[in-house]
């Protein structure tokens, strides 16, 4: 197994050589193996552990076995103690994800610390196999059916070609010792239960199991890899990137009959969930939208509109006082005293600066605003008309600025001035407001 793994390494991996290594290292069966490995071969090794506490003395037992291992064989080691329980409990999270959360939020911390390069665990195929159910069984994508990567990023999994078996083989001819973990044994978990009950079976009934489904991974990525190639394509014929956001062409994307699946490919990485709300908005009235945690998209009638999420409205309100010459955020104005009105347009206006009461408010529109819009000789009109009328989507009404004096709106910013702030016959100051 010893050079099968060195070549792996060679193949797949050459850029490992002369880099700091950081060892995941539990002190059970598969951690150890590849520690061994390693020791074998001229690479810059560390070890990190990580001690969850939920198994009493004997997680205790484990860090002590690691602490005299690697004190015997000159390895350096990082160990570190977590309190897992009150973390899950805490944060609602089961202790599985919970100690997930733990160990790779530490890793990365000791990436920097040590000034690693990356981090190894000690995944296998065997490890791979029961991801591929695990997923299954709660329904996935081709994401989920293409198994563990052996690369993200800086995480590194050298032993996913490499079996259980193989692994254990390995372990009994080298006369290695390991820690048990009586977890494992427990069929609480998911992934005990199918690695106990469902695997074995698999195994009885084909010997080569495990290199015919290494082969059915392999089909299943090649597809994954089509199916990428695709939705770029499509991508670029039905999307458009307007800053942070994208639009989605509605009238494109219905002509196609899978457009479901792309827009899974499109939006699966912004964190959304509600598949059969998403589906639905192309066929729904405008205005209808769903969240991610960090995003939403909206449907704004022949388009679906991904953004960013925006903190509350409430928040955002800032004042202008009479000697300020500039405005730099939330965007950027500068105000003028000048001689004569130039010509009017959406960037810039001339009012009556002593028909304005300072301080001026910059704020967002809401429900119910009227203002009496530049040369509607005094009428009134909703600024949520306004917008309609502009056909502005609804992302770009809520990054839409009103600038306001005493609570009437001087100009809806970029779209129309009022009428009760012009100039006449009679004005002294002709204040000059543009958009820079």
């Amino acid at each position: 197994m010893l050079q099968q793994f060195q070549n792996h390494l060679s193949i797949h991996f050459p850029f490992l050589k002369g880099k700091k290594l950081l060892l995941a290292v539990s002190g059970g069966l598969d951690s150890m193996v590849l520690l061994h490995l390693f020791q074998q071969l001229d690479y810059d090794i560390m070890v990190l552990h990580c001690n969850f506490q939920l198994r009493g003395l004997e997680s205790f037992g484990d860090q002590q076995f690691i602490q005299e291992y690697t004190g015997q064989h000159n390895i350096p080691l990082s160990f570190t103690q977590f309190d897992t329980k009150t973390f899950a409990k805490d944060y609602k999270l089961s202790t599985q994800l919970a100690a997930r959360e733990l160990r790779y939020s530490w890793f990365y911390e000791q990436l920097e610390i040590q000034e690693g390069d990356y981090i190894l665990t000690a995944h296998h195929a065997d490890d791979n196999l029961e991801t591929f159910f695990i997923n299954l069984s709660r329904g996935t994508g081709l994401d989920g059916l293409t198994g563990i990567p052996a690369q993200n990023d800086t995480n590194i999994r050298p032993l996913l070609p490499f079996t259980r078996k193989e692994i254990e083989e390995y372990a009994a001819k080298q006369d290695l010792k390991w820690r048990e973990d009586s977890s494992n044994v427990s069929d609480k978990y998911l992934r005990n239960k199918i690695r106990h009950h469902l695997i074995p079976i698999l195994k009885e009934l084909n010997p080569n199991f495990m290199s015919s489904f290494e082969k059915t991974q392999g089909y299943l990525q090649e597809s994954k890899e089509l199916v990428d190639d695709a939705a770029v394509i499509v991508y670029q014929q039905v999307a458009k990137e307007k800053g942070d956001e994208i639009y989605f062409d509605l009238n494109q994307l219905l002509k196609l009959s899978n457009y479901k699946s792309y827009l899974y490919q499109w939006l699966t990485e912004f964190g959304f969930t509600a598949w059969d709300d998403i589906y639905d908005l192309a066929t729904n009235q405008s205005g209808k939208q769903v969240f991610a945690p960090q995003f939403r998209l909206v449907k704004d009638r022949e388009y679906l509109i991904l953004s960013p999420l925006q903190e509350s409205k409430a928040e955002k309100e800032f004042l202008i006082e009479e000697n300020q010459t500039k405005v730099n955020f939330p965007l950027n104005l500068l105000f003028s005293n000048v001689t004569e009105m130039e010509t009017v347009s959406n960037s810039a206006i001339f009012v009556d600066k002593d028909t304005l009461q300072f301080p001026l408010t910059l704020r967002h529109w809401n429900e119910g605003d009227v203002f009496q819009p530049f040369g509607m000789n005094g009428q009134s009109k909703k600024v949520s008309k306004l917008f309609k009328d502009e056909k502005l989507s609804l992302i770009d009404k809520e990054n839409t600025w009103l600038l306001c004096s005493d609570n009437q709106i001087v100009w809806v910013i970029g779209i129309r001035q009022d009428e009760r702030f012009k100039i006449n016959s009679k004005t002294k100051t002709i204040l000059k407001i543009a958009i820079e």
